[in-house]
């Protein structure tokens, strides 16, 4: 995993990914505190490389797909 990071773009698709599910719900679920999943999906914070994975792996799609293929 390397590259630059678009952070706003990844953030667009980690919201396409989530769909109908709050982020209340899907932060709990990933257990990770609501504000953070809200500054990775507002593009203002870069998860460190296992929380990226960790992300990927909830939402079923390899990492590049949401953070270096944009």
């Amino acid at each position: 995993m390397e590259g630059k990071v678009d952070m706003v773009s990844a953030g667009k698709i980690m919201r396409e990914l989530r769909g109908i599910r709050t982020r209340t719900g899907v932060s709990r679920e990933m257990k990770i505190p609501y504000s953070t999943l809200q500054s990775y999906e507002d593009g203002r914070r870069e998860p460190a490389g296992k929380t990226k994975e960790r992300i990927a792996e909830y939402y079923g799609v390899p990492v590049e797909v949401i953070f270096f293929e944009q």
